[in-house]
């Protein structure tokens, strides 16, 4: 009859879903990849790795932290006192911090040195930057929290460098602090964006895959059609990815196990003290090259565009180095030494944000500084003048 319903409809459904489901794993398995992919491009799957690890361990952490300035620090020790294996989720959370920032690192200045960013992939080289800032964003958010004395001095500098904006700068430092110094407020503010934007991270990084599915990898021949030509992703890479995770897994293991006080600040083993500034306000090392920036110039508001700027100039790249095949003009060994010499400027500028920006110091982050924005304002429109020349 017309009104009698059919029922066999939702049991077909499953075949038919799993049927869907089997499909786009073949097809990503299928994926045609170049095949002089080195180690390197490891790197995107060690990422996805230590970011599934951060979720998990992360989520955990939540159902026992009370982000309250009377409490935060004391729930953080009952996590590792008390919480069942909580010293190990916590250190598993905060290395794997440590490693995701390392390897985003590496990730970037592969595709710097390889031009991933030159179409049709610019796309790809977008949405990987704005990945970049949203992780910055979150992994401050997720050092605020601890709400040790490095917790609480590290809000109170960002807040008053905020705060240094002209026009917007006092209604910023007000919406970042949630008053006039760090408090209960401010640490809702950040565990709501640490909490909320690795959600949007997954999604992001979801975003990103699909543009290199889209437009395809890139390769260190730089060409369309490499010369060894292409090789499905599994099982050829796969494997290799699954090596890399193993070495990887096993160097965090040693670091999180025998040298923690590579990622570990002592000062912020100790509660927050509003009334006691540390000798030495120093964040994280993988903030310490723009930290590094915002201490050599005299002014706060220079040190913070500065500082912000070297970020931003990421997201002019594709348009600071516009030829396609500049990578085949410029020889191989001039772009590997530009891009240590951008890396050796980051690392000479976070070293003397350890220091005092005094006497040699202020010398060496002003040179630091100088070669880490001279890779972006003066090789590479160089370099990309370079390829547009051979192409005519």
């Amino acid at each position: 009859m017309a009104g009698k319903p059919v029922c066999h409809n939702t049991q077909e459904a499953v075949p038919t879903l799993r049927g869907q489901l089997g499909a786009r794993v073949a097809a990503y398995g299928g994926l045609p990849l170049p095949a002089d992919l080195n180690w390197l491009w490891t790197v995107g799957a060690i990422l996805c790795t230590i970011l599934a690890l951060m979720l998990l361990s992360g989520l955990t952490l939540t159902l026992a932290y009370t982000p309250d300035a009377g409490l935060a620090f004391g729930s953080v020790e009952g996590i590792e006192r008390r919480l069942p294996a909580g010293w190990l989720l916590r250190a598993m959370h905060m290395t794997g911090a440590s490693f995701f920032m390392l390897a985003l690192y590496v990730h970037l200045l592969r595709g710097l040195y390889y031009r991933s960013y030159q179409p049709p992939r610019r796309a790809v080289w977008m949405s990987g930057c704005t990945l970049l800032v949203m992780v910055m964003v979150t992994a401050f958010a997720g050092y605020v929290l601890p709400w040790g004395q490095m917790s609480y001095w590290g809000a109170d500098v960002a807040g008053k460098a905020v705060g240094a904006l002209p026009l917007v700068g006092g209604w910023l430092e007000g919406l970042f602090l949630g008053g006039d110094a760090p408090g209960t407020p401010t640490l809702h503010r950040m565990f709501a964006l640490h909490f909320g934007l690795a959600f949007l991270i997954v999604g992001m990084v979801v975003g990103h895959i699909a543009c290199v599915h889209a437009r395809g990898s890139s390769s260190p021949s730089a060409s369309a059609v490499p010369e060894r030509g292409m090789l499905p992703f599994h099982p050829y890479f796969t494997v290799r990815d699954m090596l890399a995770i193993v070495l990887v897994a096993l160097a965090f293991v040693a670091v999180m196990c025998l040298w923690p006080e590579l990622i570990t600040e002592p000062a912020n083993y100790r509660p927050a003290n509003p009334l006691h500034t540390p000798a030495d306000i120093e964040p994280e090392w993988y903030f310490l090259p723009f930290y590094g920036m915002m201490q050599a110039v005299p002014f706060k508001l220079g040190g913070l565009l500065l500082s912000g700027g070297a970020v931003a100039v990421l997201f002019a790249v594709p348009w600071l180095d516009p030829a396609q095949g500049a990578g085949r003009c410029t020889p191989a060994l001039l772009r590997l030494g530009a891009v240590v010499v951008l890396a050796g400027s980051a690392v000479a500028t976070a070293c003397a944000g350890l220091h005092h920006m005094q006497g040699g110091w202020l010398l060496v982050a002003r040179l630091g500084m100088m070669g880490y924005y001279a890779y972006f304002l003066v090789f590479l429109p160089l370099s990309g003048r370079c390829g547009q020349g051979a192409e005519v």
